[in-house]
């Protein structure tokens, strides 16, 4: 690989790096080309990437990111996972690295946070961006209908006692 080539390869994965809102890292020794194009695949629909390229290259892309931390886990052969929603790289990573013990998670960062195999396990066990959205709505709403409920009951009980009462004189 030339030198220009190489600065390119550095520059964009400081760009994907410093938009990416979780980095996860991990050794892939031993993943055939159909395990790896399942992991990607994976990854692809969760919103987040796995790429692979020379460890050097990805340290000096670290520099001046906040992911820079994690720059003494790139040794050996090792794989980088990153998405813009903080969770979907760390979730679809320990998801595949359950069914596939080849991939070992080795740690990760999440905004300027540094984690460890542990950290990154937590993370991925966080409901996802738009599971978080749709809970938030739910106890927005409930309190709107439970309120409702509340003060339309009293109204339906006077008329519940008008309408008896109108009953009664009738009889």
């Amino acid at each position: 690989m030339e030198r220009a080539q190489k600065a390119e390869v550095v520059e964009s994965l400081n760009g994907l790096i410093g938009e990416a809102g979780s980095v996860v890292v991990a050794h892939y020794t031993g993943l055939t080309v159909a395990e790896m194009s399942i992991l990607r695949a994976r990854m692809r629909d969760a919103g987040a990437s796995f790429k692979v390229a020379k460890n050097r290259l990805v340290v000096r892309a670290l520099k001046g990111t906040a992911a820079e931390p994690i720059a003494h886990l790139f040794k050996g052969p090792t794989g980088i996972a990153f998405s813009k929603d903080p969770i979907a790289a760390s979730k679809v990573a320990v998801a595949f690295a359950k069914e596939n013990e080849k991939l070992v998670i080795l740690g990760g960062v999440v905004g300027t946070t540094a984690l460890d195999v542990e950290g990154v396990k937590a993370l991925a066990a966080l409901p996802s961006l738009d599971e978080l959205r749709g809970r938030l709505v739910g106890l927005i709403q409930a309190p709107a209908t439970k309120i409702a409920g509340v003060l339309a009951a009293p109204a339906g009980q006077l008329a519940r006692v008008i309408g008896a009462y109108s009953k009664k004189e009738a009889a």
